[in-house]
């Protein structure tokens, strides 16, 4: 994985329900691996990580996972206040104007200021000098971020904001956060999909909108959930005329099941050729788990395929 590790801060999108956050966790467990101090930050009142290492609630909260790994849930409310507390000089003003409901329904009815806070209080997660009090810094911050359309725009809230105002503290800040975050040397981008046309389509799309709006590119594109080949085309048609000889019924739906796998898992392989002509570079590809649910012990495993795949 040359150079991806070495940001200081990585974004992790795709369209939703492809796997971002199984692909943040991996990635996660890799760098602190390596021995950097990573934290896992979820968004949207997303609490999925914690729970993935049976910890408790990590709603804003920094909270440990393992050695070097840790997580944390941002939500707009607490951003907010925090961005409050750190701008107003007097505490309990700060404090009694995050807790007006007029506030409250102005930031709410304001567009964009979710993702400006949002993204504020990831940019502050990711300095070697964090603002706020008594927080250790961190090596790499792995971004688990909304689907397409709006992780792009919180990335984009930042510039967004500073060309409203022009001038102040807001537009300061915007404008520092904007440099980071298209810095091509201090921050990355990690597209997901699925062996997909739909996911495949919206991963193109989302390389174009990152060159257009922030002149950034795809570091890597991870492709989820994706079926071994278990059948060379040599076997498929042994298969296929096995099927019409087969003695019982059960021995027939056996044969058609390992086909309709060998059609799946071809037709995947068909939108990875589509996704490695369009961006240029072959994907990285993570094996789909027959399991209900994902636990620890599998999130390391799909770490390991990550990281020989990278």
């Amino acid at each position: 994985m040359p150079g991806l590790l070495d940001k200081r801060l990585v974004f992790v999108t795709g369209k939703g329900g492809v796997g971002k956050s199984t692909v943040a966790v991996a990635l996660g467990l890799i760098a602190a691996r390596r021995g950097l101090r990573t934290i896992v930050a979820e968004v949207a009142h997303q609490d999925r990580v914690a729970r993935v290492f049976g910890r408790d609630d990590s709603h804003f909260r920094e909270v440990q996972l393992a050695d070097s790994l840790f997580t944390i849930s941002i939500d707009p409310r607490h951003a907010i206040e925090e961005y409050l507390r750190l701008q107003v000089p007097v505490r309990a003003f700060a404090d009694l104007l995050a807790g007006s409901r007029m506030f409250q329904y102005f930031a709410a009815a304001t567009p964009g200021l979710s993702e400006l806070v949002t993204i504020g209080k990831i940019w502050e997660l990711s300095q070697l000098e964090r603002r706020t009090r008594n927080a250790a810094r961190y090596d790499l911050v792995i971004v688990d971020s909304p689907a397409t359309g709006q992780g792009v725009a919180t990335m984009r809230a930042p510039k967004t904001f500073a060309e409203i105002a022009r001038v102040g503290p807001i537009a300061n800040q915007g404008r520092i956060i904007h440099a980071m975050i298209t810095d091509p040397e201090r921050t990355g981008v990690v597209a997901v999909a699925l062996p997909e046309e739909m996911p495949v389509n919206e991963t193109l799309s989302l390389r174009d909108a990152l060159r257009s709006e922030l002149g950034l590119g795809v570091d890597r594109v991870v492709v989820n959930g994706v079926y071994e080949e278990r059948f060379a085309a040599g076997d498929a048609a042994a298969l296929e005329q096995a099927v019409d000889t087969a003695g019982t019924p059960t021995t027939r739906a056996a044969l058609r099941a390992a086909l309709s796998e060998h059609l799946r898992a071809r037709g995947q392989r068909e939108q990875v050729s589509r996704l490695e002509e369009g961006t240029g570079s072959a994907p990285a590809l993570l094996p789909f788990l027959f399991e209900p649910e994902l636990d620890l012990g599998a999130y390391q495993r799909l770490s390991q395929r990550l990281e020989a795949a990278l």
